[in-house]
């Protein structure tokens, strides 16, 4: 029953409004595994071209991306969907990244405005902003039951994405060796899904353990699940 639940809940993605012509947050970029995936309006993603993956606005629209630390700009082509990471705006192809200088810091503070608006294609057919490209055999177990953790543990972000939310939860249980829990939360009347490390008896060894996963995620924090 709960694991039915779970995928109604997930199944309610959120319509979008009209989206602002400029805003500010975090920028990060594609991981080189990405490489010859098909993005969200069907074409491959190469590295080597400068495009996007954006949450509303779309495809084929080109973006000015500023980075805010270095005034260095460059302008992108949408064509994929994301980041599904709270607090991040954009995701940028790896060239766009080098070309606005920040490889090494992995993320950083930008400025996005439309440049042209495009005509909603962008080379491919326009999926709706939930979609998300999966292989064809693409299979994951699921063994789920409501859960009513104790102690701390570490956020790594929120999702709306059923994809993005059942494929990142694998990579961490294989990568931290920790429980996850999955949060149902409503932010701004949306329903978005926090996916939780650990069941830390203390907030230092959650703190240890933020630590150890800053660097992928930096906008991890601490929770206490008595006042979640």
């Amino acid at each position: 029953m709960h694991t039915k639940l779970f995928f109604i809940g997930v199944l309610y993605f959120i319509i979008f409004s009209a989206y602002s012509q400029t805003q500010t947050g975090k920028a990060s970029y594609y991981a080189d595994k990405f490489e010859g995936r098909t993005t969200a309006n069907g074409e491959k993603y190469k590295h080597t071209k400068l495009t996007a993956a954006h949450r509303l606005l779309p495809f084929g629209t080109v973006v000015k991306v500023t980075n805010i630390k270095n005034g260095k700009s460059v302008e992108v082509r949408v064509n994929d969907r994301g980041p599904f990471v709270n607090g991040r705006i954009i995701d940028l192809s790896k060239m766009a990244a080098e070309r606005l200088d920040f490889i090494h810091d992995g993320i950083t503070e930008v400025k996005v405005e439309v440049v042209d608006h495009g005509d909603g294609k962008g080379g491919g057919q326009t999926k709706p902003s939930y979609y998300s490209e999966v292989e064809e055999k693409e299979f994951y177990a699921m063994d789920i039951d409501r859960a009513s953790p104790k102690g701390f543990g570490v956020q790594i972000g929120l999702f709306q994405e059923m994809a993005n939310l059942v494929r990142l939860t694998q990579n961490l249980k294989s990568s931290y060796k920790k429980k996850v829990t999955l949060q149902v939360k409503v932010v701004n009347e949306k329903k978005v899904y926090a996916i939780i490390l650990g069941e830390f008896p203390n907030r230092e060894k959650a703190s240890s353990f933020k630590k150890n996963v800053a660097k992928r995620y930096p906008d991890a924090f601490i929770v206490e699940y008595a006042k979640l």
